[in-house]
């Protein structure tokens, strides 16, 4: 036995000289960071929004989490909960979509990849969405696309500015065209609301991919970015692999995207709240003081249903 070992079992020995039990840390109550490895106590880690206070990494959060962070507390009003995907095409891979949807819905609790609700900002009303990158990769299916749709309509009808926070893979292959199709209607509903002055705020957060990329994540009147977010289109292995060249390694973070003129601000997720209360208050000229909040749960649903989705 060395000394070494020799002084380690001496500690673990108490006055009258028997081991001392050792003493279990409960689960969950530290958190290692992902990017620089410190440990962070997990109470604290959430008092400062999931950003590791070390390193500032932005560890992943979910629409619920989004959701409390953004909205002033006791103004959220969710809208079209109730709408569910349906299997149009009858798609099987390894496993029926169906199965996959129902596998999703229990482990999330979610209907879909996405939240939307009416609510408030620092007091100014605000319409948000808000993707779940746990549900199918955050994938935008004909729910995600019909409920994305009413949300900006319903921010048109209402006069408010629409946010979405974006986190998804992109479209949602298991329904082929139908949900390449959702980008040209939400594409369609920004242009209504953008031709009535109002404010649309896209907010990417990682990963941010594919056809949401290439439609209503980049179509906003300011683009706000999370640090060191993953955006863009195709893949980086499709890329080089096209290319047959090497790309940089800061390809497709949100830095390189504000470089190129893609991304208006990167915003870390502790200031983003303030951000967008700034945002809304300066374009507030231009919106109507009308602003009037829904009573009843048949006016939220008032908007006709899409074919493809199971009311």
């Amino acid at each position: 036995m060395s000394l070494f070992d020799w002084f380690a079992d001496r500690r673990k020995l108490n006055s009258i000289g028997q081991k001392q039990p050792e003493r279990e840390i409960a689960e969950g109550l530290w958190t290692k960071c992902e990017s620089c490895g410190v440990l962070t106590y997990t109470k604290d880690l959430g008092a400062n929004q999931m950003v590791c206070p070390d390193c500032g990494h932005h560890v992943r959060i979910f629409s619920d989490d989004r959701v409390r962070q953004l909205i002033d507390r006791g103004t959220w009003q969710p809208l079209n909960e109730h709408l569910r995907p349906s299997d149009p095409l009858h798609f099987h891979d390894r496993k029926a979509y169906r199965d996959r949807i129902n596998e999703y819905q229990s482990k999330t609790q979610l209907n879909d990849a996405v939240q939307t609700g009416l609510g408030e900002i620092d007091d100014r009303p605000v319409a948000l969405g808000v993707m779940d990158f746990r549900f199918m990769g955050g994938s935008m299916g004909s729910v995600v696309g019909e409920k994305l749709t009413r949300l900006i309509e319903r921010g048109t009808q209402e006069r408010c500015a629409v946010v979405i926070v974006c986190a998804s893979g992109g479209a949602r292959m298991q329904e082929g065209m139908l949900s390449l199709m959702q980008m040209a209607k939400i594409s369609g509903a920004l242009q209504r609301h953008r031709e009535a002055r109002l404010l649309y705020i896209p907010v990417l957060t990682h990963p941010t991919t594919g056809g949401v990329t290439a439609s209503f994540a980049m179509l906003g009147d300011v683009i706000l970015a999370e640090p060191n977010a993953t955006i863009g289109f195709a893949g980086r292995r499709v890329i080089e692999q096209t290319l047959r060249q090497k790309l940089p390694d800061n390809f497709q973070t949100a830095e390189d995207l504000q470089q190129h003129g893609f991304v208006d601000a990167i915003v870390p997720r502790p200031q983003l709240k303030a951000t967008l209360a700034q945002l809304i208050r300066l374009h507030a000229p231009t919106l109507t003081s009308s602003h009037t909040r829904p009573t009843s749960q048949a006016s939220v649903l008032s908007t006709s249903p899409s074919p493809v989705v199971n009311p």
